[in-house]
């Protein structure tokens, strides 16, 4: 690792727990953002020649402290400057190097009040230090519109009132659920990348992980943290066997199992087993356990399709999300045949009408049962539907290939 991958790395560490403090002296957040990524250039342009500090963080707050200071002598409405200085009063003289805040922004940036969409991208840009450019490449989107949307999503949290604190009771519940349902749509937006030229966007997956460490290791004890690291782990274990040499996708069923990740495996095994010992489950404990039981077959026949049927069954009671659904239909069909998961896809079309995973799913199962000429025509139709190019290509080439087979 080069000098400056170091220092961009400890920039990316530092920055939520900057931002913390500079939130919790002056009370602004959107201004303590924009005063804090003016102090991550200042000690990215410095600190590669000058070297970095001896206190990096205390000098990053005292930058961005010093910017919100000259922001305040220059703002010219004096009931501006009025609201700062109760701000000020209400909050630590100081700025504390030594106080992490990093959990607590992180439930202020998945405030309810916010949509997931912006929820994801105030998070990616605050608390992941992600540009808004890297952000706007992520999600296949304009720049300037996700610009407009990190802006909006501020301005929100400002309406709000919303305090950097850590919030109690059944607001601590609430909060805690958009947290790690934002984290967990970040990381399946970096496995699986909706939309583009790439199969998926490591970055944002490695970032998901990251920020679920960090809520874990805020909150050991409760079981929903533990099971949602242990499901990431477990599924980005598989990473490097799910693409080929020419990025091309590889199904679950085709992997060098060899390649798996055998330490992340280990990890998530052993957190879900813990968050399971528990007594209470939620729905991503039971999904790191689906995907623990993938993990641990040593061959695609190995699979223990009869649990994973149960599991998802228990997972279809705790949500009404058709995608549960489909995944419960493939199951189906792996323990009772094709034509028992065949019959639980039609309920889903009015559900999802037009989306490509059914009808991926539903050519899957017509292959199992024989009917090329209708999987054919069922992967074409997904194909067309899907806005990820390494889908396309890959159920374009499986109806070629069946094509060829056809009688």
């Amino acid at each position: 690792m080069t000098d400056d991958e170091s220092i961009e790395g400890l920039l990316r560490d530092l920055a939520p727990r900057v931002l913390g403090a500079v939130v919790r002296r002056y009370g602004n957040f959107a201004d303590a953002e924009d005063a804090v990524q003016e102090a991550l250039l200042a000690a990215s342009r410095q600190w590669p020649t000058e070297g970095t500090p001896d206190h990096p963080i205390g000098w990053l707050i005292q930058v961005a402290s010093r910017r919100m200071a000259d922001q305040i002598r220059s703002e010219g409405s004096r009931k501006r400057r009025e609201e700062l200085a109760v701000a000020l009063e209400a909050h630590d003289p100081e700025p504390a190097p030594d106080h992490d805040d990093t959990l607590a922004l992180m439930f202020m940036c998945c405030h309810p009040a916010l949509t997931p969409a912006s929820a994801i991208a105030l998070t990616l840009r605050a608390i992941g230090g992600l540009t808004t450019a890297e952000i706007a490449r992520s999600f296949i989107v304009p720049e300037a519109t996700m610009a407009q949307r990190i802006s909006r999503a501020k301005q929100a949290i400002k309406a709000s009132e919303v305090p950097l604190a850590m919030p109690s009771g059944a607001e601590a519940a609430e909060r805690l659920r958009s947290v790690l349902h934002v984290l967990y749509l970040i990381f399946n937006e970096g496995y699986l990348t909706t939309a583009g030229t790439e199969l998926a966007r490591a970055d944002l997956s490695t970032e998901a992980i990251r920020l679920a460490r960090i809520v874990h290791l805020a909150l050991p004890d409760d079981p929903e943290v533990t099971g949602l690291l242990a499901l990431m782990l477990l599924t980005e274990a598989r990473r490097p066997a799910r693409t080929g040499p020419r990025g091309e996708l590889i199904p679950l069923s085709d992997q060098d199992r060899m390649l798996w990740n055998a330490d992340l495996i280990a990890e998530g095994d052993a957190l879900i087993a813990g968050a399971w010992s528990k007594g209470s489950v939620g729905p991503y404990q039971v999904q790191a356990a689906i995907a623990a039981i993938h993990d641990q077959a040593r061959r695609p026949e190995d699979t223990d399709w009869r649990e994973i049927y149960a599991l998802y069954a228990v997972l279809e009671r705790m949500s009404a999300n058709p995608m549960v659904s489909l995944n419960r239909a493939i199951a189906a069909a792996m323990v009772d045949g094709p034509a028992a998961g065949l019959a639980r896809l039609d309920p889903l079309e009015s559900q999802i009408p037009g989306h490509h995973r059914v009808h991926a799913v539903r050519a899957h199962l017509l292959e199992m049962a024989g009917d090329l000429d209708g999987a054919i025509a069922e992967y074409e139709i997904a194909a067309e539907r899907t806005t990820s190019l390494p889908e396309q290509q890959y159920l374009v080439t499986k109806a070629a290939r069946l094509r060829h087979e056809a009688p």
